[in-house]
């Protein structure tokens, strides 16, 4: 049985023998360039030097890089999905082309991996109006060994690579290997164009010959370029005889954790194979993101919030499998220190830091599920009781299969379940939901909140000297707690009347009596140094420009907004009212600290 890591140096070494320089991977998050939130493609860092660009390493490259895809989250649970996965691949950059290639991917498929030479089927391009038919790759296949009948031309759709919308780039044909799974075909005409999936594609080689022009033509490159690119997870799985890749070694030390601590079977139970395969597969993605390079942390945006709905859905389904979340912990173990310890030397380093990001994102949603659980078993038995009841008195009634917006949304405001996990448990209890509607009550929430926030100015109950007093605290307040925790702490909400305020901010943990006496001496010694709050008007983009910040964003960069600025403690953008100075704050003293929500905590405040 060949290792995942023996497969590595396999492909590395088969290609630093052919002249080729071992570039490394690169992170595996987006760094804007190419406007995608994760590297999802092997070819992907090296756009700019297929593109002309000199590459410092040379004309022959090789590596083995990890991606990153999320689009079809939901699939994972079967046999051949995965969120993370590797490409091994190898480039000439204006340096050798088809003839070289085509024998090489041949000899390391049949004399390296041991591939059976009858059994390989190639495709290749066809040819349209725009570009010919590669009869040139076709020849080259067939005095390599490769039966005739087991080379497909294929239209523009399936052999064909290049920019969708781009003109002056290179583009051109691909040579796309495929094998067998097994030798038994379901029909006489089965062959790779069958729907049955006896047939798999293992790995092409992409050919930039042609430079895109306008009208839809080409024009032949002086410098052509080669693009390989092979899947690790699946040549594993051919190498091994597999049909499960949660079977090579890759998953099955998680598996075998997961099987110990759960006291259930993979291999004979599917609702336990499904739970395994997600959980294995959403932790192993989970801790190569945290532990990159560029790493992140779970949040609610951008690529943060991918990695948060990962983590969560594979807490969810601890649930399924009867074993404490906190056993995910262990499974990364498996990953960090088992699987790619030589691989991604960085994750060992990083280990407990990625650990400790699991049990705080642990800790957190398994109070949030908690309480959503509850209210959505609720809302599900009252749905499936009315389909009873109605069905029970009117023959003519149609069943309730949809939960509505509405609840969906309240789902997701009052507990933080994110619409697709709703979705998810919906659909396991053979319901809908109308996203259309949640969508529509989410909009409705967005305005009256804004309404609210214009209504109350900061959160003030009442306008007058003393509550404005109490505003400028919050002011001075938040940006004590940003220099303490850092400038991702916000504000989520408050609350100001004539006798205390109340206020929210992000936090992951209790403040301590000693944090809580650190803030009180940063406020005090604000007060005391009675400095004047300033009121100015500037245009959004060019406020935040000068390092103001605000709860709510406006809805152009150009609007004009109030910004009050208390020099060298805070500038925010605010509607008001405040305090003219300090000084007139009196003091200030902390009464009570408690949490308010999942991450969020709560002070309680007032001004003597």
């Amino acid at each position: 049985m060949i290792t995942s890591k023996e497969l590595r140096d396999k492909w590395i070494k088969f290609y630093e023998e052919r002249g080729h320089v071992n570039i490394g991977a690169v992170s595996l998050i987006g760094d804007g360039s190419t406007g995608v939130m994760f590297n999802v493609a092997g070819m992907q860092p090296l756009m700019p030097y297929l593109l002309g660009k000199k590459h410092p390493a040379g004309t022959r490259l090789c590596n083995v890089q990890g991606c990153v895809r999320t689009v079809d989250i939901d699939s994972v649970g079967d046999a051949t999905h995965f969120t993370f996965f590797e490409m091994m691949g190898n480039w000439s950059l204006g340096d050798y082309f088809k003839k070289e290639k085509t024998k090489w991917s041949f000899e390391l498929l049949t004399e390296v991996f041991g591939f059976d030479k009858d059994k390989i089927c190639s495709t290749v391009f066809e040819g349209n109006d725009a570009a010919p038919r590669d009869t040139e790759t076709a020849e080259l296949l067939k005095g390599l060994g490769i039966k005739e009948e087991n080379i497909f031309f294929m239209d523009k759709s399936n052999n064909w690579w290049e920019l969708e919308g781009t003109v002056g780039t290179p583009c051109g044909p691909d040579n796309e290997w495929f094998y067998p799974r097994h030798d038994t075909p379901c029909s006489e005409h089965c062959d790779i164009n069958c729907k049955c999936g006896r047939y798999v594609e293992i790995g092409n080689d992409v050919y930039m010959q042609y430079k895109k022009l306008e009208g839809g033509k080409y024009a032949e490159l002086e410098n052509k370029n080669v693009d390989t690119g092979f899947g690790l997870d699946r040549l594993l799985l051919f190498l091994n005889g597999l049909d499960d890749g949660y079977k090579t070694d890759l998953f099955s030390g998680a598996v075998e954790y997961l099987e110990k601590v759960s006291g259930k079977s993979y291999d004979n139970d599917g609702n336990a194979r499904k739970a395994m395969r997600i959980i294995a597969d959403h932790t192993r993605t989970s801790v190569m993101l945290i532990g990159d390079r560029n790493g992140i942390t779970p949040s609610n945006t951008g690529a943060g919030y991918i990695l948060r709905r990962l983590l969560r859905r594979a807490i969810r389904y601890c649930r399924n499998l009867e074993i404490d979340s906190e056993h995910l912990t262990g499974v990364a173990k498996v990953f960090i220190e088992q699987v790619y310890d030589t691989a991604y030397p960085l994750l060992v380093e990083k280990e407990e830091y990625i650990l400790e990001e699991f049990r705080k994102e642990i800790k957190k949603f398994e109070a949030t599920l908690a309480g959503g659980m509850k209210e959505f078993e609720k809302l599900v038995t009252g749905i499936e009781r009315k389909n009873e009841f109605m069905s029970k008195s009117d023959p003519s009634y149609v069943p309730q299969k949809e939960m509505a917006g509405k609840q969906a949304f309240r789902l997701y405001d009052t507990f933080g379940f994110p619409l697709e996990l709703t979705v998810e448990l919906a659909k396991e209890r053979g319901l809908s939901v109308d996203e259309k509607g949640f969508e529509e009550a989410f909009k409705a929430h967005q305005e009256l909140s804004r309404a609210q926030a214009a209504a109350a100015k900061g959160g003030l109950a009442e306008r007058n000297e003393i509550t404005a007093r109490y505003h400028t605290a919050t002011h001075i307040m938040l940006a004590g707690l940003r220099r303490m925790f850092g400038e991702k702490t916000e504000q989520k909400g408050s609350n100001i009347t004539e006798e205390r305020m109340r206020f929210d901010f992000n936090c992951d943990h209790k403040m301590t009596q000693e944090e809580l006496k650190q803030l009180e001496d940063f406020v005090n010694g604000v007060i005391a140094r009675g400095i004047d709050v300033v009121r100015t008007e500037e245009p959004y983009d060019k406020a935040v420009a000068t390092g103001a910040y605000g709860v709510f964003n406006p809805a152009a960069p150009d609007e004009i907004v109030s910004i009050y600025t208390i020099a060298g403690v805070d500038r925010q953008i605010c509607g008001g009212p405040h305090a003219k100075n300090t000084a007139e704050l009196g003091k200030f003293k902390i009464v009570k600290e408690e949490s308010s929500s999942s991450g969020v905590r709560r002070i309680k405040a007032v001004l003597q």
